[in-house]
């Protein structure tokens, strides 16, 4: 938590086998009454369209409860080259720094969901992969 906004902190590879563990951190934020989540990307090195797709879906929910999915992409790498190329980079706040993206809050977005919009979204579940290596779990 920063303030009264989580940050999420994404492993370094979101794929098929690990957006479900996206989508459940996303959501426990969500349920826990959150409009906003910050989600640090830096240390992301690779994300195939199944966890670009969870981040946009995680967006639009939130928007819908008056806040946002803020990203924060690193400078360089393959990551910020396929965010632009799919068009998200215009979608979805981004930020360099979790500062930067923790500045650009809205003091109306950055507060608690109504009891009643802070509920998980029916969906299927999220499946977690077992045996995970440490790295590639969400934190938050």
């Amino acid at each position: 938590m920063a303030g009264s906004v989580p940050v999420l902190t994404a492993p370094a590879e979101i794929d098929v086998t690990t957006c479900g563990e996206l989508r459940a951190a996303l959501f426990r934020w969500r349920a826990r009454g959150h409009a906003t989540v910050v989600v640090d990307l830096t240390g992301t090195v690779f994300c195939d369209l199944a966890g670009l797709r969870e981040l946009a879906l995680a967006h639009e929910r939130a928007r819908a409860g008056g806040g946002g999915v803020r990203l924060v992409v690193p400078a360089s790498g393959a990551f910020p080259r396929i965010f632009a190329l799919t068009g998200l980079d215009r979608a979805i706040p981004h930020f360099a720094t979790v500062d930067q993206a923790l500045a650009g809050v809205p003091a109306t977005a950055a507060g608690l969901l109504p009891r009643e919009a802070a509920g998980e979204p029916t969906a299927a579940p999220a499946r977690q992969r077992i045996g995970a290596p440490p790295g590639r779990a969400l934190r938050g």
